[in-house]
């Protein structure tokens, strides 16, 4: 049997005769890429984790949600930026190699990161602050773009194809260690020192210790060899002149990319973000469970679930992609409202059992434009009766209604009426209906807490888990980093990432706690309907064509 071109260009350069076959180091290269992954996940995601405390730190004071709503659209700037990244590194990725692209990015994001955790607060600088930290978060946006796709392509091209579901899902894991391993710092952090010298400067810590990071990451990486697959397209000379015009200018391409966003990427983004990251803030803002409870129950919820991505990435290998992660968007947007009223009731009993009997009604003139919040978020704080009033309610995760009219601002807590908003007042009535003080501390029911949780983490490692070798085999080789990054940043930056602002923002507007949910089951029921009409199956395509 003669050799075809494409495997005696392989061996001509000392590879595998088949690329689809293991390397020898396949471990190295795990781990390798996982390392320098988790390390950009880690550096990506503490800011998401701290958060909480940057609306008073980089915006200004005087109200409170706004000031968070600030901070959560910081967040989401980061994600603004990812698809550009993606298009950006995956064409250095397609022409340059897999290698060298995924070292500028990890060097970008580090530098990114450790500037955050330099930077002078808004009393010191003002406006400044914030602009700054808009524009780090930008970079490090632009470094995750590239970065992800072209991990998870490098390490698909080096698996053999009966373990690419499998090999693959090590990278899957790196996004939830990466916040694992934020959490833990964060959490060292915080148990190390009194809450205001946290405040005051320990939050800068994990953000400048992640050069260290950065210096292991980056030697390991540089001690790998560039992808097999790639080194034979190259020597084959099939390699793309223009990848991104090729992967959005021909039609067939252009459908992969479309079917890869709305068909697998949008349903995983939404349901990983709202399980990891809102979570979070629900425990911590919404349900007013401490930081360090909130922090504990996650890791042990992220230890329990994590082993779920091997185990969805083993079974794809066996049963295929599809529709495991389908499956997984069907019972997410059946099941995440449940399980986030059940995170209510055993996360804060008392505050359940308060809103359970509560409705606070808000009616005015001014309430009629206000109904938006969001148009109120870089606006001077506290502009009407009616937006203080949400904010105040909405920051104690009190239930209301707005019923907008021409008649004057009132505010009906039970049988009391004010013709006025005043907090001291509004506060005692809540008391009085049996609204928990800041000063009694939630008494989660914490093994109930932390199995929600797991549920929560279970159902991200089912769509997850298999999303990386679907992925790398639904491109072809010539434009895999590309069409793979571009897919996935569109999907998790603009639809994943603002998931925590977007359910936030619309929670302010409409008084309901779970409101915000239904964009995250809107997006999972959306996905399942695509994909199961649009999207192929994989797990047997060659990824060496």
């Amino acid at each position: 049997m003669q050799p075809t071109p494409s495997s005696a260009a392989a061996a001509a350069i000392g590879m595998p005769r088949h690329p689809a076959q293991a390397s020898p180091d396949t471990r190295k290269v795990i781990l390798g890429a996982a390392l320098g992954t988790v390390f950009e996940w880690y550096d990506f995601f503490i800011y998401g984790s701290l958060a909480v405390f940057f609306g008073a730190l980089f915006f200004p004071k005087g109200n409170e949600t706004a000031a968070l709503l600030a901070a959560l659209a910081t967040f989401g700037a980061g994600f603004v930026l990812r698809p550009f990244g993606a298009i950006v590194f995956g064409r250095l990725g397609d022409m340059i190699g897999r290698k060298r692209t995924f070292l500028m990015t990890m060097i970008i994001m580090g530098i990114a990161t450790a500037a955050v955790g330099i930077l002078p607060t808004f009393d010191t600088i003002g406006w400044w602050a914030p602009v700054i930290l808009v524009s780090l978060r930008l970079l490090q946006g632009l470094a995750v773009g590239g970065e992800f796709g072209g991990a998870v392509t490098y390490v698909a091209e080096h698996s053999s194809g009966d373990r690419r579901g499998l090999t693959t899902s090590w990278i899957q894991i790196t996004a939830t260690l990466g916040l694992f391993l934020s959490v833990i710092v964060i959490l060292a952090c915080r148990q190390s020192m009194s809450a205001e010298a946290f405040a005051d400067w320990g939050w800068r810590i994990p953000f400048i210790g992640s050069l260290g990071l950065l210096a292991v990451s980056l030697y390991i990486r540089l001690k790998l060899e560039e992808s097999p697959v790639f080194q034979q397209m190259k020597a084959a000379g099939k390699g793309s002149k223009n990848p991104i015009a090729e992967t959005f200018g021909n039609r067939r391409n252009l459908r992969l990319v479309l079917i890869a966003i709305f068909g697998i990427v949008a349903g995983q983004a939404v349901i990983w973000y709202t399980g990891h990251f809102y979570s979070l803030y629900f425990m911590t803002t919404t349900l007013k469970m401490s930081h360090e409870n909130a922090y504990t129950y996650l890791l042990a919820a992220l230890a329990l679930g994590t082993p779920f991505f091997l185990f969805f990435g083993w079974l794809s290998d066996r049963i295929g992609r599809k529709w495991i992660v389908l499956t997984g968007c069907v019972l997410s947007a059946a099941l995440f409202m449940p399980l986030f009223q059940g995170l209510a009731t055993y996360g804060n009993p008392a505050l359940a059992a308060f809103r359970s009997h509560t409705l606070v009604q808000i009616q005015g003139d001014d309430c009629r434009e206000n109904q938006s919040f969001v148009g109120q978020l870089f606006r001077p704080a506290a502009t009407t009766a009616c937006t203080r009033a949400k904010s105040f309610l909405s920051a104690h995760a009190v239930p209301y209604e707005i019923q907008a009219g021409k008649q004057p601002f009132s505010i009906r807590v039970g049988y009391q009426t004010f013709q006025r908003f005043d907090e001291s007042e509004l506060r005692t009535a809540l008391t009085a209906q049996g609204l928990p003080t800041d000063a009694t501390p939630a008494e989660p029911n914490g093994p109930m807490v932390v199995a929600i949780l797991f549920v929560l983490v279970f159902l991200a490692t089912m769509v997850y888990g298999p999303l990386g070798a679907l992925l790398v085999e639904l491109f072809p080789t010539r434009i895999r980093y590309s069409g793979v990054s571009v897919a996935l940043q569109f999907g998790n930056g603009w639809i994943g990432g603002f998931a925590p602002f977007v359910a936030t923002a619309i929670v302010v507007s409409s008084g309901s706690i779970f409101a915000g949910l239904w964009y995250t089951v809107g997006f999972a029921a959306l996905t399942a309907i695509i994909g199961a009409i649009a999207l192929p199956e994989t797990r047997h395509n060659d990824i060496s064509q």
